[in-house]
């Protein structure tokens, strides 16, 4: 069992000139009677590079017979004049493995630097970190209220800290923003401590630590809070696949030539985490638990399930999934009253491509990726077509797509209870070239999508919002941002690319946002846009000519949607199931008089036209 209290490095009295701290870390199979000796080097960051201070080198002692091969130290740092030594702030430290040489008074460095996998904090690379009392000071949480929203309110946006706005305030900052374009559940790519200036962060080192440079612990908390009190959601795109080559229990077992309790062979995104060994499983799931309490996460976006998902009763995903979902129940946040009956409305999200609906229905899971319209909307964009295919995407028939609509989990008291599932949808994501490059690219150096083209985009657009499923939105498409993503190579993941906020107020960035906003206000005013009751006019849309239409209807509303993907005007003539008036509810802010058709009778038809690369959007209330 693995007891994070005795881990890492926790201060544990401080004096003007003296700071006591107790460092603990586990190395199982690493023991002393095999002439090991454990090392933790301590500097206080201050000092960092000066020349003229020796960072402080201490040995932790072995408690035997613990589990895990507990080594551990309570060293103090006193004053020492011309350093920083004993005072408050924030010192780094690493782990040194030496072993004793046979024979021999002689000591061998097995491993010279490695960083400890429980660090709380970091500095950049591999250097773990722990701060004084005081000097970071203690966060004052204030969405004690927070409830995690149900699925089908959910509009996500996945983005990374540092291109989207530098660093997890930048993020706080561009919070109203992100909240006029609908979004209620914000995505995070990796957040943990990085090696390089910049990368994507799928090559895990740390998994308990926010990274130092966007913010660290104080501004990931604060970035959770704020989107908690705006009504957002937030959930971490976590990596339990594989990891860095530098991960301490990859590197240090690899030097040491003994079995890593955690690592097995290499694959083809880095060495393999194996979910045979009790120790891997116990780790993940303890970061797991660390992320829902001590930083209020709402949820989880698990990359590569594809690889780990060994069926329903498996060691690997599907274990993590109902652990966590267990450790959730007994989390206010995730149950309307916290009453018997309820299911936990913690997020779950896996990136299962290769079998989501089966992942979605056999596991603790509440959503998945899938690429199922963004592939639909690439070969659109490619080709100037539309196809069938796409329409039946985007409304998700399950007769068509084998999605199941919920699933049977289980209250805080083990009794079984129903709990809504659903797709992610998405047309965009980090994985991908932006949409606009495959209408249009304009070549160089660094290759772009030619924005002149935004217009094409425009019934995508509707398309996602007005979808079955939760719309998925990827930093900056919302103004037509253009980079076109390498398919391999280092460019892939550690070029950064900006979002170029510059865009958000040019000739086509402008009225693409306009678009969005208008969708986000209808989506979320309106039942029948997050309804999963849906109908496909199949025999009145024309692909062939680029305009289709289908219909959504929830608690009494309809909303019938028209999007024509051609380089002119269409026609539609459809039947409109039942009497009222219907209103066209996209373009109503801005026309001089309201767009109203009258139905005096069920199935009456009304010939219907849509402008070029646009859609129109109908509605009739109770």
């Amino acid at each position: 069992m693995i007891e994070l209290q005795d881990l890492g490095a926790r201060v544990t009295r401080i004096h003007n000139d003296e700071v006591e701290v107790k460092f603990g870390l586990y190395l199982p199979g690493i023991v002393p009677e095999d002439g090991y000796e454990v090392h933790v080097i301590v500097l206080h960051k201050s000092d960092h590079f000066d020349q003229n201070v020796t960072p402080r080198d201490f040995q932790l002692s072995h408690v035997p017979h613990s589990t895990n091969s507990l080594w551990q130290a309570t060293i103090r740092l006193q004053s020492e004049e011309g350093t920083h030594f004993g005072k408050p702030g924030k010192y780094l430290y690493r782990y040194q493995l030496l072993q004793n040489v046979p024979d021999s008074a002689e000591k061998k460095v097995v491993t010279r630097w490695f960083t400890d996998p429980f660090a709380l904090a970091t500095d950049i690379g591999l250097l773990s970190a722990f701060h004084t009392p005081g000097d970071l000071p203690e966060f004052e949480w204030t969405d004690q209220d927070w409830k995690t929203p149900e699925l089908d309110t959910l509009v996500i946006y996945e983005l990374n800290v540092e291109e989207f706005n530098s660093n997890f305030a930048g993020i706080v900052e561009r919070i109203p923003y992100l909240k006029s374009l609908g979004i209620t559940c914000l995505e995070l790519m990796p957040i943990t401590s990085l090696k390089l200036n910049f990368d994507w962060g799928y090559a895990p080192i740390h998994y308990f630590a926010p990274y130092e440079r966007w913010g660290g612990i104080n501004g990931l908390k604060s970035l959770v809070n704020a989107c908690h009190a705006n009504g957002m959601a937030l959930i971490l795109d976590v990596v339990y696949q594989h990891v860095d080559m530098d991960f301490p229990y990859n590197m240090v077992y690899k030097m040491a030539g003994l079995e890593s309790p955690m690592i097995g062979g290499d694959g083809p995104f880095g060495p393999e985490i194996d979910y045979n060994k009790d120790f891997a499983r116990e780790y993940i799931q303890t970061a797991n638990h660390y992320w829902l309490h001590e930083y209020h996460i709402d949820g989880f976006r698990y990359d590569e399930v594809t690889d780990l998902y060994d069926g329903p009763m498996g060691i690997q995903y599907a274990r993590i999934a109902y652990d966590t979902y267990n450790e959730s129940l007994k989390i206010p946040r995730f149950t309307p009253t916290g009453q018997p009956g309820e299911y936990s409305r913690l997020i779950q999200c896996t990136e299962a491509q290769n079998r989501p609906q089966e992942v979605l229905s056999m596991t603790y899971s509440n959503c998945t990726w899938q690429d199922g319209l963004i592939y639909r909307a690439k070969e659109m964009a490619r080709n100037g077509n539309v196809t069938e295919d796409f329409v039946h995407q985007i409304i998700l028939f399950p007769d068509f797509a084998g999605y199941p609509m919920s699933k049977t989990v289980h209250d805080r008291e083990g009794n079984p209870v129903d709990m809504p599932v659903i797709p992610v949808q998405y047309f965009e994501n980090h994985d991908h070239s932006q949409l606009i490059s495959y209408i249009s690219t304009l070549e160089g150096d660094i290759p772009s999508g030619d924005r002149s083209q935004w217009f094409k985009l425009q019934p995508f657009a509707i398309a996602l919002y007005t979808s079955e499923g939760i719309p998925m939105l990827w930093q900056g498409q919302e103004f037509v941002q253009n980079y076109v993503l390498p398919e391999s190579g280092r460019a892939r993941i550690n070029y950064q690319r900006n979002v170029s906020w510059e865009y958000f107020y040019d000739e086509f960035g402008a009225p693409m946002i306009r678009l969005y906003r208008n969708l986000a206000r209808l989506r979320s005013s309106y039942a029948a846009l997050r309804s999963r009751d849906s109908f496909y006019y199949s025999a009145e849309s024309r692909p062939q000519d680029g305009i289709v239409a289908y219909r959504r209807q929830a608690q009494g509303q309809v909303a019938i949607v028209c999007l024509n993907f051609s380089d002119g005007a269409q026609t539609l003539e459809l039947p409109f199931p039942a009497t009222g008036t219907y209103r066209e509810m996209l373009d109503h802010d801005v026309r001089q008089e309201a767009y109203d058709l009258t139905v005096t009778e069920e199935n009456m038809v009304h010939t219907i036209e849509v402008p070029a690369h646009y859609g129109l959007i109908f509605l009739k209330e109770v």
